[in-house]
């Protein structure tokens, strides 16, 4: 599924290992298939993929979001109406928190709130979107396109990265 090389799911496959502290070229052995990855022209496309991973019957999401891609927006406001049982917490970062601060933030921050979501906006930036669902860690990666490449794992080490991740850009935003 989705490596092709140099593609964005080799990019996204490489971050992950230098993020873990696994030698690019051993990941497939020290993962052994557990981080599965799905780029742009597979089929589901990263945007069906990180719907299905999103919705469900999850306990709780925690994640950093650099972009907001309209299309999974969408599909989120869709799925999520009640179907989370446990906190979403979202720090935008990048343009995705530009999104909550400018012209139409308002709108954002009240439908985020309708949902449960706690909003909360870091200054900085993130090259890739960070999510633990539940037990799962979920990467996406962007592109001036769109959403390139999704990342599902639930390794130990990816996990802890990911909730790493969170927990450092949570510490650092402000709430909205």
């Amino acid at each position: 599924m989705g490596d092709t090389g140099d593609g964005p799911g080799s990019v996204l496959r490489r971050l992950v290992a230098a993020a873990v502290g696994v030698d690019a070229g051993d990941l497939g052995d020290a993962l052994d298939g557990r981080l599965r990855v799905v780029e742009r022209g597979d089929r589901p496309a990263p945007s069906a993929r990180a719907l299905e991973l999103l919705a469900g019957e999850n306990e709780s999401i925690v994640g950093v979001v650099p972009r907001i891609d309209p299309a999974l927006v969408r599909g989120l406001s869709r799925g999520l109406s009640g179907s989370i049982g446990g906190d979403v917490r979202l720090v935008l970062t990048g343009t995705a928190s530009e999104r909550l601060t400018g012209a139409v933030g308002p709108a954002v921050r009240s439908a985020l709130a309708d949902r449960g979501v706690d909003a909360f906006v870091h200054d900085g930036h993130s090259t890739v979107a960070v999510l633990l669902v539940a037990e799962r860690a979920v990467v996406g990666l962007f592109d001036g396109d769109g959403l390139a490449a999704v990342a599902w794992s639930d390794d130990p080490a990816v996990r802890e990265w990911a909730a790493a991740t969170c927990r450092r850009y949570l510490a650092a935003a402000d709430p909205i």
